[in-house]
């Protein structure tokens, strides 16, 4: 997916921008960049991967050459960014959350009216360059960042670094969220005087804010643009009506202590679980949590089934801190067990009913479970969080899948019906005859006692918002990504 963090202040913001970009680290595993403006020495960037180390270790060692009270950093599970661009519009630098299916397209578009776009390796384009040419195509900052809204089939929230400000832009649909922080901190200057440091920051992740002396103030609105000053902020363009933020969020990527849309992601998965526990029959001696996502969720399915929680497996921090796995499957099996430790103490002659955020392949699941039980589990049962992802996901980069085929449900639909793509709506539903035999399969490929996953309504009840302000495509093939001019961009 991604993360990105900008800040601007009456101070320098350097270190406030280098902890609250790393804040973001468990959304993206590939690139990472930093850039400022000083009105003396310009914009400074830095990009570096992130496939073989961690952010802080790579930007550490450089911030002193970081000058400036504007800054924004990012996490990009995509290209190489932040984008630094001299267009008619003035010198700035862009950083986006985004999946732009679409791309080459537009850049074939873009190229038949003499334009020009950079390649990665392989053949890639860098679709945060690509956005940066579509704002340019605008007279006004506002007209460019509409027109990127109007091309792209997909999602796609950015911040702006200007030489007099940040400018923020949340998708279109509200799918992936942005949230505005401020701090105003008093502190003695040299000279004894009363000292107050007055600064704006937004963030994909409210977790970025406490540690760091900000106050949530809002989540931008799906399509609004703003734009911070140190000392406040006006809004360019209002919020759209429709919203469709990503259900994912609370159920799988989002931080535990981060809200969207003022709800709080630990909350929605504690009061899942419990709806979960509540209404479940299974006889077991213990409930377990795989952490991290499937954490929260465990603690609320004990309370609601009166079954005792404990730490049967635990996750091995001090050198797999991330939620996201790499790209190859090869290594991906081999991180998948190298993070997650079996407590045999625990485990040994018990019936564990272990709660997950969900189910993508099924091969990571697979191997944890042989892990249990060669651990001394007796029976294993599992709970996920959300239902069954039957569609992949056109809109947000949640997982390394290519193909819906990698999904297990698909496979096993193609398995049943000769091909992936019939009756996908039987099988979407958890009352029919289609859904029931389809996780009955799912129990038996992984070498569950038994499985059961979260009803959608009960998903959406856990959030707390109405289902049509919540994208549930993975689970039901649902889309609301109908762009009429009139209803989104006036």
């Amino acid at each position: 997916m991604g993360g990105f963090f900008g800040t601007i202040s009456t101070r320098d913001c350097v270190n406030d921008l280098f902890y609250g970009t790393d804040y973001n680290s468990h959304l993206g595993t590939k690139r990472a960049g930093l850039v400022t403006f000083d009105k003396e020495k310009g914009f400074s960037r830095s990009i570096h991967s992130l496939e073989r180390d961690y952010f802080r270790s790579k930007f550490e060692d450089e911030l002193h050459e970081f000058a400036g009270s504007q800054g924004l950093g990012v996490i990009s599970d995509t290209d190489p960014q932040p984008i630094i661009i001299n267009s008619h519009l003035g010198r700035y630098a862009v950083v986006t959350v985004a999946k732009i299916n679409n791309l080459r397209a537009i850049a074939d578009e873009l190229l038949a009216q003499r334009m020009h776009l950079s390649e990665q390796s392989a053949n890639n384009l860098n679709q945060t360059e690509l956005v940066a040419l579509l704002i340019n195509m605008g007279s006004t900052f506002v007209e460019g960042i509409n027109l990127v809204y109007r091309k792209i089939k997909g999602s796609c929230s950015m911040l702006i670094l200007t030489e007099d400000g940040i400018i923020a832009a949340r998708d279109y649909l509200g799918r992936t969220p942005i949230v505005i922080g401020r701090k105003e901190v008093h502190q003695l200057s040299p000279i004894g005087t009363d000292d107050c440091v007055k600064a704006y920051a937004v963030s994909s992740e409210t977790t970025s804010f406490p540690n760091l002396d900000y106050k949530p103030v809002r989540d931008l609105g799906p399509g609004e643009i703003v734009k911070l000053h140190a000392e406040g902020l006006e809004v360019l363009q209002p919020a759209f009506k429709r919203c469709q933020i990503c259900s994912f969020l609370w159920v799988y990527y989002g931080f535990p202590a981060s809200c969207y849309e003022g709800i709080n992601t630990e909350y929605v998965r504690e009061k899942n679980g419990r709806m979960l526990g509540e209404k479940d029959d299974v006889e077991a001696d213990l409930v377990c949590g795989i952490p991290d996502s499937g954490v929260g969720m465990a603690l609320g399915y004990s309370e609601g089934s009166g079954i005792p929680y404990k730490r049967a497996v635990l996750k091995y921090t001090p050198t797999w801190p991330r939620s996201f796995t790499p790209g190859s499957q090869i290594r991906r099996d081999l991180v998948a067990k190298m993070k997650l430790i079996p407590n045999a103490a625990l485990l040994k002659d018990q019936r564990v009913v272990f709660c997950d955020d969900s189910i993508v392949r099924g091969t990571q699941l697979r191997d944890n479970v042989r892990e249990f039980v060669q651990n001394g589990a007796k029976e294993v049962h599992v709970r996920i969080s959300c239902p069954p992802l039957v569609y992949g996901c056109p809109f947000i980069g949640f997982t390394n899948s290519q193909s819906d085929l990698e999904l297990i449900t698909r496979r096993i639909i193609r398995d049943f019906e000769g091909d992936d793509k019939t009756n996908l709506d039987k099988y979407s539903q958890s009352d029919t005859p289609e859904y029931k035999r389809m996780v009955d399969e799912i129990a038996r490929r992984l070498g569950l006692t038994s499985l059961k996953f979260a009803r959608l309504e009960d998903l959406i009840e856990s959030i707390g918002l109405p289902k049509t302000h919540v994208c549930t495509h993975c689970f039901d093939g649902s889309s609301n990504d109908q762009q009429g001019d009139g209803e989104y961009f006036g």
